[in-house]
């Protein structure tokens, strides 16, 4: 697994590994009870900590975006789907939290934001 850690950022390491692999998760790069790199390999492989990775892991666990079995390692938790949802919800309302303002800097009326998220809805990928 590919990771790329950014030493000089105020993003703690264990934070970054977290973001990384819930990211992968997320779009869908990581399937389902697929299984994770041990906490060792990762550790070996980044050069880091075994308790940097181990604390990574724990928070995706906390999280429910992996599951760690004894003996077995740790897997992408198969019940993931809602998690999944859930994140691209928040990214969604963030971006229309940002459109909003945006529109309102504009003097935008709502009908016209609407009819704009409208068409572009509409309008899907035939656009780009």
């Amino acid at each position: 697994m590919k990771i790329l850690i950014k030493n000089g950022s105020s993003v703690p390491i264990y934070e970054q590994i977290k973001n990384e692999i819930k990211e992968k998760i997320i779009d869908g790069i990581m399937q389902e009870d697929e299984q994770l790199p041990s906490v060792r390999s990762l550790s070996s492989q980044l050069k880091i900590s075994i308790l940097t990775v181990k604390k990574a892991y724990d928070e995706l666990e906390n999280e429910g975006f992996i599951v760690t079995r004894q003996g077995l390692g740790s897997f992408v938790a198969s019940d993931s789907k809602e998690l999944k949802r859930e994140e691209k919800q928040k990214e969604l309302e963030e971006y229309l939290t940002k459109a909003c303002k945006i529109s309102r800097i504009l003097a935008l009326e709502k009908e016209e934001l609407y009819d704009l998220l409208q068409f572009i809805y509409e309008e899907g990928d035939n656009g780009k």
